[in-house]
């Protein structure tokens, strides 16, 4: 391809995907939106979509994103039924960034104010294994719903299995596999994941080692934030 053709057929494709970006996005009042359970004000699912399965079964609150190439799915197949009325819900004002996996059997529910980062796959049930004359993939395991508290973030990449349950405020780092219960205000890292600092009212941020870092206010950083700005 020459670079006259680029130049000329460059923003032609360019104003196209912009135009398919913003006609194929899911927000309230369009036809896919009124398919879910619930489909808040203010919230919006990019284009394109991997999969959204069975979205009656999935509620999303307002003012939540939802980055593009997501799934989204509730039960074993489309119309399954033995699928939850509420298998996959999403609070309010949460971010769940490009390429998630959310995939419910029982229950997945994201609490207000979470953030994703991309990649990172969330599902409540997995595979057996201890016939060995069937293929794994043919031994359906048990279910255990998955929460997530409120005020949370999920980094990059990471992996939270069935029964997973984090507490408020939890950060889990990049690359973690986590399973089980975390509580409040704490950090997880690792594979598979384990507290690694935690919030100790009057004493500060705690780490496995004795460690401690101090608590630093919101409205701390953002005073220190506009002063570096005036100085510059």
């Amino acid at each position: 391809m020459t670079s006259l053709t680029r130049r000329v057929l460059g923003p032609a494709v360019q104003a196209l995907w912009a135009w398919l970006d913003s006609v194929g996005e899911i927000v309230p009042g369009t036809r896919t939106a009124d398919r879910f359970g619930a489909f808040g004000d203010g919230s919006a699912i990019g284009f394109p979509t991997a999969t959204v399965m069975n979205p009656s079964s999935i509620h999303i609150g307002r003012d939540t994103l939802i980055g593009r190439q997501v799934t989204l799915s509730v039960g074993y197949g489309v119309g399954d039924p033995g699928m939850p009325e509420r298998g996959l819900v999403i609070g309010d004002k949460c971010i769940i960034g490009a390429r998630c996996t959310l995939t419910a059997h029982e229950s997945i529910v994201v609490g207000d104010g979470v953030w994703f980062g991309q990649d990172v796959f969330v599902s409540d049930a997995g595979h057996g294994y201890q016939d060995p004359d069937v293929p794994i993939g043919d031994q359906f395991g048990s279910h255990d719903p998955v929460v997530i508290g409120p005020g949370s973030w999920i980094g990059h990449g990471a992996i939270l299995l069935q029964g997973t349950r984090l507490g408020r405020n939890v950060v889990v780092a990049a690359g973690s596999v986590v399973r089980g219960e975390v509580p409040d205000h704490a950090v997880v890292a690792g594979t598979p994941a384990r507290v690694v600092r935690r919030y100790e009212p009057g004493i500060g941020w705690v780490g496995r080692t004795g460690d401690i870092r101090p608590v630093v206010r919101a409205d701390y950083l953002q005073d220190a934030l506009t002063e570096l700005r005036e100085r510059a």
